[in-house]
């Protein structure tokens, strides 16, 4: 084994065929690209101390060292993880029964402004570990200026693939950050095709979330420092924006191992939320059939995903938590992100403003209590798309005068 530290196999979830890491580059060999692989830790031999000063010192998700799988903190100066979670203001919100504790946790926070940052730490510190010579991605957008920002502080070259409709925010970081970009007119669906050609092709490390099973295993620290920051308890419920289904995957990993290791003594109930416009697993899940593409019609691009790559293991995670998903409109997109600026100064993109919009349905329809306490998840910034976030928002006044500014601000 190289550097995958108590990792101790990998578990196809179509064959359950079990492989020891490495052995399998990606995904099961009999399953091909649908025999997703998740990563199974032999928690006898790890070692976490959940109080241990020398541990939370640091500041970032390389304090959750133990339960990755990475041997060493790699060489990157980028602070991921350790992002704030608050406490949603008032004691509650309207439709919660006696006013449930509701906590935001703010992703937008990371380097490049999005939870997908936590994948790509594990992604970079693995392809250096392997010596890779190009990480290729493909992405709507979030996870690709996320490995091509922490590549570029690990000094690795990157292929990104995009859809063609791409907001420019987060294309222009892309080019910053010096990724070779190419931008698909066909879609994040052909994006995610090529991308793995390339990395077969080629040999390029990829890091598609949704095909390398190590990836979500840096999505699963936001888990961790949720428990860790509601003082090692978990909480009744997390809402999840759901796109390809692998941040979910991940929050429920996380919760797990540490009811494993004895840290908490049960799972939160997750809630997955799509986008009414792009809601083929909301569909799948509650009409318990097979999930089917669809043609994706929602501002929030960053989870317009026709086809869920990581959703067997979204739909395990849904399951095991005894949790469920729900699909909420553009409107109440726009209303959540709204909310979370003029309410808490957390400046949301679309798809990271989901979860919140999801826990605001979940309260109009009377399903919280006041014993409960629940956490949505902001995904990333709205900085990523700026021209989503002006729907949400009323035109602004040009004036000529003094007296115009005063009689406006009279209003």
């Amino acid at each position: 084994m190289r550097g995958f530290g108590a990792v101790h196999e990998l578990d196809c979830l179509l064959c359950h065929r079990r492989f020891e890491p490495g052995s399998a580059a990606y995904t099961c060999p009999d399953c091909g690209d649908e025999g997703i692989l998740d990563v199974k830790y032999d928690y006898a031999k790890i070692q976490f101390d959940p109080l241990s000063p020398r541990r939370r010192k640091e500041a970032s998700l390389w304090r959750y060292l133990p339960l990755l799988p990475l041997d060493k903190i790699p060489p990157l100066s980028l602070n991921v993880g350790w992002t704030p979670l608050y406490r949603y203001p008032g004691g509650g919100f309207e439709g919660s029964k006696g006013g449930c504790k509701l906590f935001i946790k703010d992703d937008s926070r990371n380097p490049t402004a999005s939870l997908k940052d936590r994948a790509s730490a594990i992604g970079v510190g693995r392809a250096l570990i392997e010596g890779a010579e190009r990480i290729v991605c493909a992405s709507t957008g979030n996870a690709a200026s996320s490995v091509a920002g922490l590549a570029a502080n690990a000094g690795v070259p990157t292929a990104i693939l995009v859809p063609e409709t791409i907001p420019q925010a987060k294309l222009a970081q892309l080019l910053i950050f010096g990724a070779r970009v190419i931008r698909v007119r066909q879609g994040y669906h052909e994006a995610y095709r090529m991308s793995l050609e390339l990395s077969r092709r080629f040999g390029w490390y990829n890091r598609n979330c949704a095909y390398n099973p190590y990836l979500v295993e840096g999505k699963k620290t936001v888990s961790l420092e949720i428990a860790e920051q509601l003082d090692w308890s978990a909480p009744d419920l997390v809402f999840v924006p759901l796109g390809d289904g692998c941040i979910l995957s991940g929050v429920r990993k996380g919760f797990h191992d540490l009811v494993e290791l004895g840290v908490l003594s049960r799972e939160p109930r997750l809630v997955g939320v799509q986008a009414k416009g792009c809601a083929p697993l909301v569909k799948a899940f509650l009409e318990n059939r097979e999930c089917q593409p669809c043609e994706p019609n929602t501002l929030a691009d960053s989870i317009a995903v026709p086809l869920p790559r990581n959703r067997l293991k979204a739909t395990a995670a849904l399951r095991s938590s005894k949790g469920t998903m729900l699909a909420v409109s553009d409107e109440e997109i726009l209303s959540a992100m709204r909310r979370l600026g003029r309410e808490l100064g957390v400046f949301a993109e679309p798809a990271g403003a989901t979860a919140f919009a999801g826990a605001l349905r979940w309260a109009r329809e009377g399903r919280l209590s006041g014993a409960e306490t629940a956490v949505a998840i902001v995904t990333g910034s709205g900085l990523k798309d700026v021209a989503a976030a002006l729907q949400a928002v009323e035109e602004t006044p040009v004036v000529q005068d003094f007296a115009q500014v005063v009689e406006l601000l009279a209003e």
